[in-house]
């Protein structure tokens, strides 16, 4: 039986719809959250003994859910296999982003990339277990570039990380 679904004859989700939270492996608990939480500044709701953790920023139940339930002292999965490319954590303003780099320079820990997409500025690093993690500010909307049919023109660009400290 096809179960193929082509996205011509698919409806739409609904508008509202928004991802609620990402829940990763991880292999030492306690490096996930010096990170998370004392890097990055989310805030710790909830731990269920050594192995499991739910946090959040705002006060949200969850964001993140972080656990060892399945990778206690476990490896990245290797290069070449299927899995998270990264988590992306929005940041409401370019003055946010910012603080979080600096948080990130402070904390000595190196970025693998930054890029201006022209709706968006990304920074890309790595959390302490290989996970992809991209922190990022949306830009206005009537501020994203547009292709000649009105569509959105994301791009790659660089991003000048000292003009973002500014």
């Amino acid at each position: 039986m096809d179960t193929t679904l082509t996205t011509q004859h698919a409806l739409p989700i609904d508008s509202g719809v928004r991802i609620g939270h990402v829940h990763l492996k991880v292999a030492n608990l306690q490096r996930a959250l010096d990170f998370y939480c004392g890097v990055l500044g989310f805030e710790l709701v909830q731990k269920l003994g050594t192995e499991a953790a739910f946090i959040s920023a705002g006060g949200y139940h969850h964001h993140i859910g972080l656990n060892t339930w399945e990778s206690a002292g476990g490896s990245p999965p290797p290069p070449g296999t299927t899995g998270l490319y990264h988590l992306a954590i929005l940041y409401p303003t370019r003055a946010a982003l910012a603080d979080a780099l600096r948080r990130l320079m402070a904390a000595g820990i190196p970025l693998d990339g930054a890029s201006d997409h022209g709706v968006s500025e990304a920074l890309y690093l790595s959390d302490p277990d290989g996970n992809g993690v991209e922190l990022s500010w949306d830009r206005p909307e009537a501020e994203w570039p547009r292709d000649a049919n009105g569509g959105v023109a994301m791009h790659i660009g660089r991003l000048d990380l000292s003009g973002l400290l500014l």
